[in-house]
């Protein structure tokens, strides 16, 4: 049966087994496919797989084991086939909690999908509709369809446990793999800013990787910079990281030049970039994100550069697409450094 996979290399495919099926994300009606040095594992739709494995989304043909539930929510779903393939085929889990972006089409029909959720996702709790981040304090519009409980969960990624609130604090499942990418380009000795920080992944998954490495972590909401100090309160690296509740306009003319800065505000983020890149020290990174239109993403870095004025003596260092925004757009992560 030709399904989705992720291709691991084999000395650590037992441990990323476990992750995967303690995340629900392991298909258990296939088998896991040989490949050499590698193993590839059969994952479900849904969520990306765990970040911190460093393996490869790949389609492959695996054998089909006896089925114990359904390999996908929607045949949970008495509906006509076609209304099932009108539904979304992925969704986000963030600890026990399950989100789901519907189209309005599926309003009256939400429970029903909720409930379906609940029954598919191993250990999930709650079932939310996501109707996107707003305001200033960027938090969250979920609307509970299926489940119980708060929105307060703890959530796993790279070998980390955040506490979320995704009701009150910023936090997306979908930037694990950048939480990771950009821990593993800090150097030991190097300080770091984290802007608009949220629950702050970046800086824990830097905090935890790092011994050296110190980390300013920035939001001006105060229940975002609540459950990162909650987080941190268990946590043995809690000394590296520095919570600061501010604004960025308060925060950033103070601020001393450091070797790394995080700016995740997609969209409004430019109009602080030039303040914000006078933060990065010579021969330093600014990892920036940004909500950008397909058309446009060709040469959009050189753009950001040029944006930042000759004196800013800035160069793209790398960029990638983190993951589909909307039909048209993508969040994509802009890396510009600074020369000596």
């Amino acid at each position: 049966m030709i399904a989705r996979g992720l291709r691991v290399p084999r000395a650590r495919g037992e441990a990323i087994r476990r992750e995967l099926a303690e995340a629900g994300q392991l298909r258990e009606d296939l088998g896991i496919r040989s490949e050499g040095e590698f193993l590839v594992l059969p994952i479900i739709e849904g969520p990306n797989p765990p970040s911190g494995s460093g393996g490869e989304v790949v389609e492959r043909d695996f054998e089909e084991h006896a089925r114990k539930g359904p390999a996908q929510y929607r045949d949970l779903l008495d509906w006509p086939s076609t209304e099932k393939e009108a539904l979304p085929r992925s969704f986000d889990i963030v600890g026990d909690i399950v989100l789901i972006r519907l189209p309005p089409e599926f309003d009256a029909r939400k429970a029903e999908v909720g409930r379906a959720l609940l029954e598919f996702v191993p250990g999930a709790r709650l079932v939310g509709a996501d109707h996107g981040v707003h305001g200033p304090e960027r938090r969250r519009i979920v609307e509970r369809i299926a489940g119980t409980g708060p929105w307060l969960t703890r959530h796993r990624e790279n070998g980390v446990e955040l506490d979320v609130d995704l009701a009150q604090a910023y936090f997306s499942p979908r930037l694990s793999r950048e939480h990771s990418r950009v821990a593993e380009e800090v150097t030991e000795g190097d300080r770091v800013y984290d802007l608009c920080c949220g629950v702050g992944p970046f800086s824990v998954t830097i905090a935890h990787r790092t011994r050296t490495t110190t980390v300013t972590a920035v939001d001006s909401n105060p229940e975002a910079i609540a459950l990162l100090r909650a987080t941190l309160a268990r946590s043995p690296f809690a000394a590296r990281v520095l919570p600061v509740e501010s604004t960025l306009e308060a925060f950033l003319p103070g601020a001393i030049p450091v070797e790394r800065v995080v700016l995740n505000l997609p969209h409004e983020g430019i109009k602080y970039l030039p303040s914000v890149a006078r933060t990065v020290a010579p021969r330093g990174r600014l990892y920036y994100y940004e909500v950008t239109p397909r058309d446009d993403l060709a040469g959009r870095g050189v753009e950001l550069v040029k944006s930042l004025g000759p004196s800013g003596n800035f160069q793209l260092a790398g960029e990638r697409v983190v993951h589909p925004y909307s039909p048209s757009s993508d969040l994509v992560a802009f890396v510009l450094e600074r020369s000596g």
